[in-house]
């Protein structure tokens, strides 16, 4: 995928994670399952009669997916079998430019600050409006270009 393509897919993905980022689902104490399937009056024998597993396997559901150690297609089973539809997102607290942006604004600030320093050492100190100036020409110029290695640790 080129860069305009990938641009072009961080702003189609933004628009449909935009009405997720903003609100407020919480997952009740007891857990979602749980609270669908008393919601709808439905006992734990019924439901897991509906997912063709034994009686004992719905709570032992419901408490994994409490800690967290339940699986994806377990959660999708037990949805379908309440009638529900399962929902699995991640949803970047902000739009996935402002990410990637600050991600390289952190690498540029790391990567002038070594410059900085040694030109500093060297008596070659640079105005800080022309440092400002090269941070955001190298802001703007690594995000139009590769984003290769921009996640990788030093």
């Amino acid at each position: 995928m080129n860069t305009k393509q990938q641009a072009i897919a961080r702003k189609h993905l933004d628009r449909k994670l935009d009405p997720l980022r903003t609100a407020e689902v919480a997952m009740p104490p007891r857990g979602w399952m749980k609270a669908i399937r008393e919601a709808l009056g439905m006992t734990s024998r019924q439901l897991a009669g509906r997912m063709r597993v034994s009686a004992s396997r719905v709570p032992a559901i419901e408490k994994a997916e409490i800690t967290g150690s339940t699986t994806i297609r377990t959660l999708r089973e037990a949805a379908e079998a309440m009638d529900c539809k399962f929902v699995y997102a991640f949803v970047p607290i902000k739009p996935l430019d402002a990410i990637l942006k600050d991600q390289i604004a952190r690498k540029v600030d790391n990567d002038m600050g070594w410059i900085n320093h040694t030109m500093r050492l060297e008596n070659q100190a640079v105005s800080p409006s022309d440092v400002d100036d090269e941070r955001k020409r190298l802001i703007n110029d690594t995000l139009s270009g590769s984003l290769r290695g921009l996640w990788d640790e030093r």
